[in-house]
């Protein structure tokens, strides 16, 4: 069997040399940051963090909005030989206290404000540091770090993603991960030095932190947005006159229906999704709103990066596709016996290659039920994630969604994992049970729906407040429904399903 040849990787941080030293690597608030202030300011960044952090191969987690100190993080943390624990900023303290824990961060970097949300329960061994400190840091004299020698398989990043069975888990990536990563993206979506990427993804999601080592890898400037309204992204694109911009179905839909300007509309050369399937009718919509624009459906999941695009040139007659395999992945489609699928047969979505994450962190048993041997006819061999997902692949070889085997729900781009909000709810001590699923919703791809057998005498606005107490926004459920009784199947067990059934015969009705 002849492997493929993908190109060598690097060491992460080693983007920070990819752009010429006095083109814009970064476009902040304050000024455009160029390539050699960029890579300067990582090498001592990257010296400040291991004198904190006590060494090699520990933990740094950074949890903040898109400063330029988050910006750095990626490629700072892997030239200190750290690992990179990025905190979505949008995650309220539970959260964020078990990835602490489960991770064993030495280090958190943020401000005092986040900080004083996990008050005591903070784990001892995770020293927490400013954020001023660390920015301070970047623009110091102090001597830094030169670029590492990482090898690719060396640990660069955990980045935790919700789990089927409750709390969040943490993926492993490698060196080689990132990098094959940041130059597949940047090949297929032709990234040029002369474009400007308006990042406005969460950087601890892969899909947002890729915005920028894919911008890096191809030289060009990355600007960062947290954005409140659809209206401050039309100001940055028109601002900052962005190329290229990613999102996810719910930002498209509120995209499209804003007011933009011809000039600022007509900046946008390459549009990307991912995080949920594009409808036909909000991609037509997006062909009449950015008409100069290519648009770039994707599909993916944490544990192998991205797997497959549909490139444009099929998204007029292909709408509903997930694509191809994108660069340095191979996508199978399989029985459950492995083998191949015939055309227009469902079977398991299987991804092979050098951006198939190292598995899931500090977890043996979830780490084999996911990341098993490839199926034989694999070119690459090795370890594959078998997704959970089921697809079908037709006769031109394009791919298409059929269905997931979990229960997770995909909402506003986030993977929400249904007893993580169950267990939210129980910890209120306001109800005996609960069940939660996803319902289609056409701007979010999946509402929330909370189904719960309550405590006898229990406020029920309460249980609302508890939930916006510990659970961030896009977790929080669209309707709490109110059972004196819940259905079990024959093994005593909550049927899910037919509760879920009943819900929709109530709304229908």
């Amino acid at each position: 069997m002849t492997m493929p040849t993908d190109p060598p990787s690097r060491p992460l941080d080693h983007l920070a040399l990819c752009g010429a030293p006095d083109a814009p690597a970064l476009l902040l608030p304050g000024g455009a940051m160029d390539y050699a202030a960029l890579e300067t300011g990582v090498g001592r960044l990257a010296a400040w963090l291991l004198e904190r952090a006590g060494g090699p191969g520990e933990r740094v987690a950074s949890w903040s909005a898109k400063t330029r100190l988050a910006c750095l993080m990626p490629l700072a943390a892997a030239r200190a030989g750290l690992i990179h624990v990025p905190v979505n900023p949008l995650l309220k303290a539970p959260q964020v206290l078990h990835i602490l824990e489960d991770s064993g961060a030495r280090l958190l970097i943020t401000n005092g404000a986040r900080a004083d949300t996990l008050g005591a329960l903070r784990p001892a061994a995770c020293a927490v540091e400013e954020l001023a400190a660390a920015e301070a840091a970047i623009d110091s004299d102090a001597p830094g770090l030169p670029p590492s020698d990482a090898v690719p398989d060396d640990l660069a990043a955990i980045l935790y993603t919700s789990g089927s069975t409750g709390r969040p888990k943490g993926v492993m990536l490698s060196h080689a991960n990132l990098w094959l990563g940041a130059e597949s993206v940047a090949s297929y979506l032709e990234i040029a030095r002369d474009d400007r990427v308006l990042a406005v993804l969460p950087f601890a999601f892969d899909y947002g932190q890729n915005q920028l080592l894919s911008s890096w890898y191809a030289g060009a400037a990355v600007a960062p947005l947290d954005y409140l309204t659809p209206r401050d992204v039309v100001k940055a694109v028109a601002k900052h006159r962005a190329t290229t911009l990613a999102g996810v179905p719910p930002l498209w839909v509120q995209l499209v229906e804003s007011d933009w300007p011809a000039d600022a509309a007509a900046h946008l050369k390459r549009l990307t999704n991912s995080g949920g399937a594009l409808t036909p009718a909000l991609i037509d919509a997006m062909r009449a709103t950015f008409p100069a624009a290519d648009i770039y459906p994707m599909y993916g999941l944490t544990e192998a990066f991205r797997s497959t695009y549909l490139a444009p040139k099929f998204v007029a007659h292909h709408p509903t596709s997930m694509g191809r395999a994108i660069p340095h992945a191979e996508i199978l489609v399989c029985r459950a016996d492995g083998t191949i699928t015939a055309d227009e047969e469902p079977g398991e979505l299987v991804h092979c290659g050098p951006l198939v994450a190292k598995g899931y962190w500090g977890d043996e048993a979830r780490t084999a039920e996911r990341f098993r041997p490839a199926p034989r006819v694999s070119t690459y061999g090795g370890t594959a994630v078998w997704s959970g997902d089921t697809v079908r692949r037709d006769a031109n070889h394009l791919l298409y969604f059929v269905g997931r085997d979990d229960a997770m729900i995909k909402t506003a781009g986030n993977r929400v994992s249904p007893t993580e909000i169950e267990d939210a709810a129980a910890a209120s001590g306001l109800v005996h049970e609960s069940v939660a699923f996803g319902v289609p919703d056409a701007r979010l791809g999946a509402a929330i729906i909370l189904i719960v057998r309550g405590r006898e005498g229990t406020d029920r606005e309460a249980l609302a407040a508890h939930l916006r107490q510990v659970l961030p926004n896009f977790m929080q459920p669209q309707h709490i429904e109110w059972r004196d009784t819940l259905p079990r199947n024959p093994n005593g067990k909550l049927d899910r399903a037919a509760i879920a059934a009943d819900w929709q015969k109530e709304v229908t009705a």
